[in-house]
């Protein structure tokens, strides 16, 4: 039996993946309110961009039932390593899964996400993830 998805990777491993890998794309799994507001990742300085598809809706918290149609008019190749990310590694687990269940071959969970999980004060931030690790990011 073959694992669900390719495996958890930390957002440092996560950056030097798109970096050594011309053809490694994120996709964060974020809602709207998550891009617009807390921010997103900045891979400018790779010459890169990323894809933004929710796994939940936004406003409704429901499950985006689009999510793989969504990301295949991002034409994405299939064989390509897919980085995924969402505010904890969570979502984006998730979305690794259903990803790899429809066909694409490389699908990692960013773990930690953007903010991180809760720390003993339950905040995000201060813990793990995308900010935490000083990886680039704007917030618009």
């Amino acid at each position: 039996m073959s694992e669900p998805y390719a495996g958890d990777i930390t957002p440092t491993q996560a950056w030097k993946i798109l970096e050594d890998q011309p053809n490694a794309v994120l996709i964060d799994v974020r809602t709207a309110a998550e891009w617009a507001w807390v921010g997103q990742t900045d891979l400018s300085s790779l010459e890169k961009t990323h894809s933004c598809v929710e796994w939940i809706r936004f406003p409704g918290g429901v499950p985006n039932d689009g999510f793989i149609t969504d990301v295949r008019t991002k034409e994405i190749s299939q064989d390509v390593p897919i980085l995924l990310l969402c505010r904890s590694g969570v979502r984006s687990q998730h979305a690794a899964i259903a990803l790899t269940q429809a066909g694409y071959k490389t699908c990692y969970n960013i773990s930690g996400g953007f903010e991180g999980e809760h720390d003993d004060q339950s905040h995000r931030g201060h813990k793990n993830g995308w900010k935490v690790d000083g990886l680039p990011w704007i917030q618009g």
